[in-house]
C-alpha cells in the first residue's frame, strides 16, 4: 500500500471486506478462521486505501485491539493481530473480544507534524464510529494524545463522555492510565521473566544477558526492569542501529537518547558491534540469555532460526517468531518461546481497567483515591494475571504425554478454553 503521510482527506469512508475475498487473498477458509467482520478505511475522494480494521470475535465481549501505524498496513497483517488479540484477552480473562486496526503511515513524519497526526485520527475517529464492536487503544506507531483524540471525537459523536468506545490508555490529566510511561505491557514480559525462574533450571534474571529487539515503549521498559534485577542488557536495536557490548550497554544512555531524531543511532558508549538500517537483525544471531523481541511480527521464522542461541525468547511484539520456528526452536534447540500472547497481556489487561473506569464511575473514583492513582492496583493484577498463566502452560507442558506440544500449543489451548464461554460465564 502507498504510505500517505500527507493530503489527508477530510473524510473516510469505510467499505466492508467481503468474506468470499478473506477466503481467495488470505486463504481463510474455515468459519473459525476468519474474523466476523473486516472494513476498509477509504478516502472519501479518491478511494485510496488508508489502512483497516478488524474485529475477529466478539463472544467474550467487544473486541479491543490497537492502533497500529505502519507504512506498508496490509490486510493480512490486520487480521492476524485482531486474531492474536482475541486469544491474548481471553487467555487473561477479560470480558473483551478481539480486534486491531492499522493504518497507513509513516510515525516519524506524524511525529514531526503532530497538527496532521490530529488531523488524521480525528478523521478515523468519525469512521471508526459505526464500527460500534471495536475499541482502539494504542499500538505501535499511535500513542496516549492520539486516543485523546479518538476519545474526544466519541465524546462528540455520542453527545457526552463515559461511552465506553475508547480510545483507551489516555493521558492520566484526561482520566486515562498511562499505560506507555507506567510500562505496563513491559511489567508483564518482567513478571512472566521472574516466573520461569521456576521452571528453566538454568535460567535466572539477576546475571542473565538480554537482548532487546526494538528499543520504544515496550522494549525500553522491559530492559529496565530487567536491568533492575539485575540483567546485563548487552544488546538493543530500534530502526536507526543495533548496539552490542558483551559487558552490557549504558541504559542511563540508551534511555535518554531512544526518542531522539536519530535514536540509538547516536549511542556515544563503547560496543563491540554495531549494525546499521540494512542489518539490524544481526543482533538476534549474537548469543545470550533472553531475547526480547518488541517490534515487528515474524522477525524470527525460517531465514534465521538456526542462527539463534539463546535460552529464552520472551515475546514483547505481537507474533514476532513464525509458528514453525517456534517447533524448531524448542525442539531442536531447547529454546522457551514465551507466547505473545500471554506474556505482553500487561498493556490490554490496564486497558480493560481503564474501560471499566471510563463507564464505572464507583469503580473510576475507588482507582484514583489511590495515592498512586492505581498503578501499584494495575501492576499485581498484571503480576497475577500474567504468573499463573506462564506457570499454567509450563504445568501442562511438563504434565503432557505429548512432548511434541510446545508453549504456544499450550497457550493456544488455555485461550481457546477461556473462549468457549462469555466472560461472565467464568
Amino acid at each position: 500500500m502507498e504510505d500517505s503521510s500527507s493530503a489527508i482527506p477530510e473524510r473516510f469512508d469505510i467499505d466492508i471486506v467481503r468474506r468470499e475475498d478473506l477466503k481467495t487473498k488470505l486463504g481463510m477458509t474455515g468459519k473459525d478462521s476468519r474474523p466476523e467482520t473486516v472494513v476498509r478505511i477509504l478516502a472519501s475522494d479518491n478511494g485510496r486505501t488508508w489502512g483497516y480494521v478488524a474485529v475477529d470475535n466478539t463472544v467474550r465481549g467487544p473486541s479491543l485491539g490497537g492502533v497500529r501505524m505502519v507504512p506498508d498496513a496490509t490486510l493480512e497483517e490486520v487480521c492476524i493481530l485482531a486474531r492474536a488479540m482475541t486469544f491474548k484477552n481471553a487467555a487473561a480473562s477479560l470480558p473483551l473480544g478481539g480486534g486491531k486496526s492499522i493504518l497507513s503511515g509513516d510515525p516519524g513524519f506524524y511525529a514531526a507534524h503532530p497538527a496532521l497526526k490530529k488531523e488524521l485520527m480525528r478523521a478515523f475517529a468519525e469512521a471508526l464510529w459505526p464500527v460500534s464492536d471495536y475499541i482502539p487503544g494504542p499500538d505501535m506507531g499511535t500513542d496516549e494524545q492520539d486516543m485523546q483524540t479518538l476519545y474526544d471525537a466519541f465524546t462528540e459523536l455520542n453527545g457526552g463522555p463515559h461511552h465506553g468506545r475508547g480510545g483507551i490508555g489516555r493521558p492520566a490529566e484526561k482520566g486515562g492510565l498511562p499505560i506507555d510511561d507506567w510500562g505496563l505491557t513491559a511489567h508483564g514480559l518482567f513478571c512472566a521473566a521472574i516466573a520461569a525462574e521456576e521452571y528453566e533450571r538454568e535460567f535466572r534474571v539477576e546475571g542473565s544477558r538480554v537482548i532487546v529487539q526494538g528499543f520504544g515503549n515496550v522494549g525500553s521498559h522491559a530492559a529496565s526492569k530487567l536491568h533492575a534485577a539485575g540483567a546485563k542488557i548487552v544488546g538493543a536495536s530500534d530502526i536507526h542501529a543495533a548496539l552490542y557490548h558483551s559487558d552490557g550497554l549504558n541504559m542511563d544512555e540508551l534511555l535518554a537518547i531512544r526518542k531522539e531524531p536519530t535514536g540509538l543511532a547516536g549511542y556515544s558508549g563503547p560496543t563491540e558491534s554495531r549494525f546499521g538500517p540494512q542489518e539490524l537483525d544481526n543482533l538476534l544471531n549474537i548469543p545470550c540469555d533472553v531475547i526480547v523481541p518488541a517490534a515487528r511480527p515474524g522477525v524470527i521464522g525460517s531465514h534465521n532460526a538456526d542462527l539463534i542461541r539463546t535460552k529464552i525468547i520472551l515475546q514483547g511484539a505481537n507474533s514476532p517468531v513464525d509458528e514453525t520456528a517456534e517447533v524448531h526452536l524448542e525442539k531442536e534447540k531447547g529454546i522457551a518461546c514465551l507466547t505473545d500472547f500471554i506474556v505482553n497481556a500487561g498493556g490490554v489487561i490496564a486497558c480493560s481497567a481503564e474501560l471499566a473506569m471510563d463507564t464505572d464511575g464507583e469503580f473510576r473514583q475507588r482507582i484514583r483515591a489511590q495515592a498512586d492513582s492505581g498503578r501499584a492496583y494495575l501492576e499485581t493484577l498484571i503480576r497475577d494475571t500474567v504468573t499463573a498463566n506462564v506457570r499454567e502452560i509450563y504445568d501442562r507442558l511438563g504434565a503432557a504425554k505429548d512432548r511434541a506440544r510446545t508453549w504456544r500449543d499450550a497457550a493456544l489451548a488455555l485461550a481457546r478454553e477461556r473462549l468457549k464461554a462469555p466472560a461472565d460465564a467464568e
